[in-house]
């Protein structure tokens, strides 16, 4: 089994859609090994964010992300799992996702797209560590 992270965003908890995202999830045959309600602080949110600093929209993304609450998660499943949750997720850009995506059916906006989710087994490890300490 293998375990990548997922973020329902402030913008998908100020809608009330993180019901919705879990359940997709859990119907996918997929497993909450985690889960919290928090407020991300600037300081995560930098840490979380790294591999953006110094792109024009960094800052952008740690306002947005530190805005309100979001829901973070632990999802285990079997080898490949961050692949699945990338393709249920649909494309960065809403208005390119397809529908049946969580994107595609939940977001309209670039800049307020629902989720996150690591996008390798590298990342999602150390994204674990920031969020879930030991538990990647």
């Amino acid at each position: 089994m293998e375990r990548t992270l997922v973020i329902c965003k402030p913008d998908a908890v100020e809608r009330g859609l993180t019901g919705e995202v879990i359940s997709r999830i859990e119907r996918r045959g997929l497993r909450l090994v985690a889960a919290e309600l928090r407020t991300i602080t600037e300081d995560v949110a930098a840490v979380h964010y790294a591999e953006h600093q110094g792109k024009p929209f960094f800052d952008d993304l740690v306002v947005f992300i530190t805005r309100s609450p979001v829901m973070v998660m632990v999802v285990e499943g079997p080898e490949g799992v961050h692949k699945v949750l990338r393709t249920m997720m649909g494309a960065t850009n809403p208005m390119e996702a397809a529908p049946g995506t969580i994107r595609g059916d939940l977001a309209i906006e670039m800049g307020e797209n629902v989720i996150h989710g690591s996008d390798s087994p590298e990342s999602a490890a150390r994204e674990i560590d920031i969020f879930f300490p030991g538990l990647s």
